[in-house]
This record gives C-alpha cells, sequence and structure tokens, in this order.
C-alpha cells in the first residue's frame, strides 16, 4: 500500500443493532475521505441483526478502500447464512484472516432473469454491470422500512440512478400518480402497511402507463408459493433481501438498458 495512505481502524461492538446504522454509515464516509483507508476491526463482533448485515455490506462496497480487519466467527456466519460475497474486502495483510476465510462457495442470493422466469437455464444469463450511462434512469423504490431505504438509495445513486422512494404500496401508487416524468424501474417490498407489494404489482398492471415497466420485487420472502404470486401479479423478477448492491445495480441495469 502506498505510505502517503492514512489507515484509520474502527473497531465494530460486539452487537451490531439497527439503531446507530445512519451514524455508522456516516463515520464511514467521513473516515474514507481524501487519502485515508478504513479497516472495520470485526474481531469483537457476536451478534449481527439482517439489517446490519446489509448495512455493512453497503459500507465495505462503497469503496476499495475499505476493508474488514480479523473478522469473528460469527461475523463470518452471519453474512455467508445470507450468501453474500464479503471476503474479496478483506485485509490481506491479516494472514490468518485470509487463510481462515478463503475458501468455500458464496451463492447468489437473487433469484431472477429478465423476464421473470425460473429453471430455465436458456433464459438466465449472467447480470453484468454496463459501461453505458444510466444517469437519466429513474428508479422508484417501495419500502416501510427507512433503513432498507437508505441502502436502496445509497446503492442506486452511487452506481447515477436518480432514486424516488416511498413508504408503503399506497404511498407509491400516489408517488407514481404525481410524477411527471417516466420511472424506468420499480422495486417494491411485499410485506408492508396499507397495500402489500402484490397489490401494488396488480395495480401497475392495470395502469397503462406501466403495463411494461419492470417491476422487482425485494424481499425477505423466499417461499416458492409467494414467488408465483408475484410473478402472476406481473412482477418481472424477484431477489431476497439482505440484497447484494453489486448483484441489484446489475440487475436494474439488465431490466432497464
Amino acid at each position: 500500500m502506498n505510505g502517503s495512505v492514512e489507515i484509520t481502524t474502527m473497531l465494530l461492538p460486539e452487537t451490531l443493532e439497527i439503531a446507530g446504522s445512519e451514524a455508522f454509515l456516516e463515520q464511514v464516509r467521513k473516515s474514507v475521505v481524501g487519502d485515508h483507508s478504513l479497516r472495520l476491526d470485526a474481531s469483537a463482533v457476536k451478534s449481527l441483526t439482517l439489517p446490519c448485515v446489509q448495512i455493512v455490506l453497503a459500507a465495505i462496497q462503497s469503496g476499495d478502500s475499505i476493508k474488514i480487519k480479523d473478522p469473528s466467527a460469527a461475523f463470518a456466519a452471519a453474512f455467508e447464512d445470507f450468501g453474500l460475497d464479503w471476503m474479496q474486502h478483506i485485509d490481506h495483510s491479516d494472514a490468518a484472516a485470509d487463510s481462515e476465510y478463503a475458501s468455500g462457495d458464496i451463492a447468489e442470493n437473487a433469484d431472477l432473469d429478465a423476464s421473470g422466469a425460473e429453471g430455465d437455464s436458456s433464459a438466465n444469463t449472467e447480470l453484468q454491470p454496463t459501461s453505458e450511462s444510466v444517469m437519466s434512469k429513474r428508479i422508484l423504490t417501495i419500502d416501510d422500512s427507512k433503513t432498507m431505504r437508505d441502502m436502496l438509495m445509497l446503492t442506486l445513486a452511487e452506481a447515477g440512478f436518480d432514486v424516488i422512494q416511498a413508504v408503503d404500496g399506497q404511498d407509491g401508487l400516489d408517488v407514481l400518480g404525481k410524477e411527471k416524468g417516466p420511472i424506468d424501474v420499480i422495486i417494491t417490498d411485499i410485506n408492508m402497511p396499507r397495500m402489500d407489494g402484490y397489490e401494488v404489482i396488480r395495480n401497475l398492471r392495470r395502469d397503462p402507463a406501466h403495463k411494461s415497466t419492470p417491476i422487482l420485487v425485494l424481499t425477505t420472502e423466499s417461499d416458492t408459493e409467494k414467488k408465483n404470486l408475484a410473478r402472476e401479479a406481473g412482477a418481472t423478477g424477484w431477489m431476497v433481501k439482505p440484497f447484494d448492491p453489486e448483484r441489484l445495480v446489475a440487475t436494474v441495469r439488465k431490466v432497464a438498458p
């Protein structure tokens, strides 16, 4: 590493909870300004809630200067349980961590193709980021979790998308009704107050303006029956939380090239 780069180490607490998530992200951003490099010391971590797994993943994927140092077994297990690829972000100057976690396959957590079909190998193609400009693409995210909305905003805005937010299904329809410009992709949760994601999709497909708009479901649900309900309602694809930021961006670019 270049000798001019200043390395800052941030010790993660034993229990990572959602309460301090915004402060954590802000601290991460401030720590990597200029020639600073950040090491997140995960040696003391004993438990992570699902939202915190998402927050840490978004943080470490936001820049090459952020690495994980001394990951505890609990930290590693939390990510691997969700099939999220985080090992490329380990500080490789730590030989012990490198050897302990350098093996093993990481499964993708996205179950999606551009047509919404599953199990058809001819339909599934590798989702890769493109070099095309996406500045004109507008994304509506619908989720009742502020933390998830923040994570989606962070991920999609950094990828160059224009992001509009809605706090539940009914709000999503209201926002769309007020928007004058086109919406290129809609990302919706399923379990929400006032109106769930299924009803959101049905309403959108009855609207000529959104009959063919790509609609991605992003949810903690993974039940096959629920996936089928979403497909029948008109969903383009289904992804399971917590999401991999790089995979999400590639998926959005695939359905709205």
